[in-house]
Formats: structure tokens, sequence, C-alpha cells
């Protein structure tokens, strides 16, 4: 039986290109970055280059790029790590706005990675608001507007949601941010050419970028970001290494500490073999060779969007095709239990994910469906099609053939179910 992958927001399996790149690493070039003597500068000398590829796909200073273990870490370092900075100063210098509580917005979408920091936090007394999204999963632009407050230091809104591909207005928050933090400073200055008040902190900018670098303009000046996060394994990438950007002057504190690696943001030894395949990996990344890719993946997707809304009665496609990424659809059968379509699907050698794969093993109804209005009751119906560059139009034409027989027969086993 010939196998069938569909589960790409999950991992994508490492380019060839990626894995030459990284071999040499492993024993050959096996030196410790940080070493002064041959072995280790022919090691710095590949996350040299690696930094720079990054750096160039981001439109950033090489500087201004921390190698992590993964996105997590990159959200955890990001988030905790600026309102950690943020707190050293004396009240109520950082803010001067009349509050001390300092202020954080995010989405009710964001994966885990964000949510929880963000729990976090508010344990330790910051504010935080979850911005709703609207029946499409993107955030309202209105009602971003309207959250931010005098306090507010953070922002930090997902490019891209791994569940539903739905498309965040990432720009747009981005050109809000910046106007209000130039009107703020351009108020200051009125103000201490009169001997008043101190410089207001800005509101920084972070998005989770994991999902979109594949398909999306991630050039962090354009989308006017501050800090960046991204994993390599969900780009053709390995498994264990990221990738976090922050603008040079952005108060950060350090999470772990005790080598001094990263610019002392990062400690521990790095990960050579990784950092050289997120380079790689990234490197793959032109603008003409994402546009192209697009357009196959698009062609696929709409096929099998098609081909099931056809075929099969009673389905909802969670996915907006028009704000979405090429790649995702996300459908809830009504009447037919994910986790038993996913294993049915298993079976016939086709791999596909009932969500996020980070919390595959949890019962409870997606926090995405949810916020996207859909009811709890058949949240649990839901199964997430990614697909990837190296899916074909046989594949789509397979999945068509014994997804319906599937959905039939778990419907017919539901006596709660009725047409």
């Amino acid at each position: 039986m010939s196998k069938i992958y569909l589960d790409h927001s999950a991992t994508t399996p490492v380019d060839k290109k990626v894995l030459d790149a990284m071999l040499p690493y492993f024993s050959d070039k096996f030196g410790n970055p940080s070493s002064i003597h041959g072995f280790g500068q022919i090691a710095i000398a590949g996350v040299d280059k690696a930094r720079e590829q990054v750096a160039q796909f981001l439109n950033c200073e090489p500087s201004e790029i921390i190698f992590t273990s993964g996105a997590t870490e990159a959200n955890n370092l990001a988030i905790k790590g600026l309102i950690k900075a943020l707190k050293k100063n004396t009240p109520p210098a950082p803010l001067n706005r009349g509050e001390y509580k300092m202020h954080v917005i995010t989405s009710l979408i964001e994966h885990d990675a964000v949510l929880e920091p963000c729990m976090e936090l508010e344990k330790e007394g910051v504010e935080v608001t979850h911005l709703p999204v609207k029946s499409n999963g993107v955030v309202d632009i209105e009602r971003f507007k309207k959250s931010i407050k005098d306090n507010t230091v953070l922002a930090s809104v997902m490019y891209v949601n791994s569940e539903v591909g739905s498309v965040q207005p990432i720009r747009e928050i981005g050109k809000i941010i910046k106007k209000i933090n130039d009107n703020r400073l351009n108020e200051w200055k009125k103000m201490r050419a009169r001997d008043r008040g101190e410089k207001p902190e800005p509101i920084y900018f972070h998005t989770d970028a994991t999902q979109a670098v594949n398909f999306f303009n991630c050039d962090t000046k354009w989308n006017y970001i501050d800090m960046l996060s991204v994993s390599a394994h969900k780009i053709y990438g390995p498994k264990g290494v990221g990738v976090f950007f922050k603008k040079q002057d952005i108060p950060l504190e350090a999470l772990q500490r005790g080598g001094h690696q990263e610019g002392n943001l990062r400690s521990g030894t790095l990960n050579v073999t990784g950092i050289v395949g997120i380079g790689e990996a990234i490197n793959q990344l032109s603008k003409k060779a994402i546009k192209q890719k697009n357009k196959e993946i698009s062609i696929l997707r709409d096929m099998l969007a098609e081909g099931i809304l056809k075929n099969i009665p009673d389905v909802v496609l969670n996915t907006d095709r028009e704000v979405s990424t090429p790649a995702h659809a996300h459908f809830t059968f009504r009447g037919a239990e994910g986790e038993s379509i996913l294993i049915a699907l298993d079976l016939e050698g086709i791999a596909v994910s009932t969500g996020s794969a980070c919390a595959s093993s949890s019962l409870k109804a997606s926090h995405v469906l949810l916020a996207m209005g859909v009811d709890k009751a058949i949240a649990h119906n839901s199964i997430r099609f990614s697909l990837g560059k190296h899916n074909t139009e046989a594949e789509i034409k397979q999945v068509l053939k014994v997804l319906p027989p599937i959905i039939e027969r778990l419907r017919k086993i539901n006596p709660i179910y009725k047409k």
C-alpha cells in the first residue's frame, strides 16, 4: 500500500538539498562553534552562513537572528523575555502612561506556545486581552484597534493559524502599532521640550510565522514586525531547531543562562547541523519558488475541497479559501467523529490530523473552532488536510475515492446522527 501524507502542518519531510547540506556537520565538520581552533571555526562558518541566509529572507540584520530549539522556545522568549526585561525597570518608567500594570494583546486562536506564556503572565499581574476572531478565523482589525490601551506593551498575533489556515492581517496590525508608536514619540518630544515626562516604551509586535514561511511574505520591515518565530520542521527542515528574530533595540531578558551563546539570549551549545538545515531550508524559499508552489498546491487543495463537498453530504468546509494558505482544507463531517475518521484513513495509508499536532492527544474540542463559532457538539467531527510540495493529483483522487465510504460507515454506526 502506498502512503499518502496530508499532514504537512504537523511536520514536513526534510528536503534532500537540506539533508545534503547538513550531513557533513554530523561527522566531518563536528567542531563546537564556540571553540577557537580550526574545528570550531569550520563549524561557526556553517552557522554564520545560515544566519545570513535567514536574515536575507526576513530582510533583517544577521545579528538580529537567534537560533532556538523551535518556535515554541522562540515564542516564550519573545513574550516572557520582553515582559521580564520591562519589569526590571523602575516603575512607572517602563510605561509612563499612568498605569504600571502592563497589557498584552493576543488572539483566541493562537498556538498554546503563545497562549500558555500569556496565562503565566496573567498570574504575575499582567493584563491580557484575547482578541476574538470572525467566523472565517481572522482577527477583526477594528477590534484590535479598540483593544489597545495606554499601558499596552506587546501584541502577539500569529501570521497563519495551523488548524484552518486562516491568514491574519499582520501587515495592517504592524502599521497600526507603528502609527501609535510614532504619535506617542512625537508627543513625548513636545513634552520633552518643556522638560516633562519620560520617553514612552513603544508597543512591540510579535508574530508566530511558523505556518506562514512556506507561503507568504515574511519581510520583517515590510510587515512592521519587531519579533518573529519560525520552526525548521514546518519548512522541509529538521526538527529541533528554530529561528527567533528580534529587532536590535528591543529589550529582552534571557530565559535560560549558562553558556552566553546567541548574544547571551539563548545559552547552550549551538545545534550546528540543525542550524545549517534551517538555513538551507529557508534558502530554498525564493519568491519565485513560493509563487509556483503556491499555485500547484492550491490546485490540489481546491480539487480535494470541491471533491469532498460534492461527494459527501452534510459537510462544512471550515477553511475560507479566500483568506487561507493554499495548503489547508479543514472540514467538519457531521455525524462522524474526527478521531475515527483519522484512524480509518490511516488504515488506508492516508495521514491527516484532527487539528494541531501538539494537542492531538487532547480530548478537548479545538479552541480554534470554538473561537470561530463552531458548535462544541460537532467540533470533534473535524479533520484537517494540509498539503505539501510533494503531493500529487493521483493522491488526491485516492483520498476522494476512499473517504466517502468511510464517512458513510461511521454515520451508520452513530445512533444519534440523523440526515
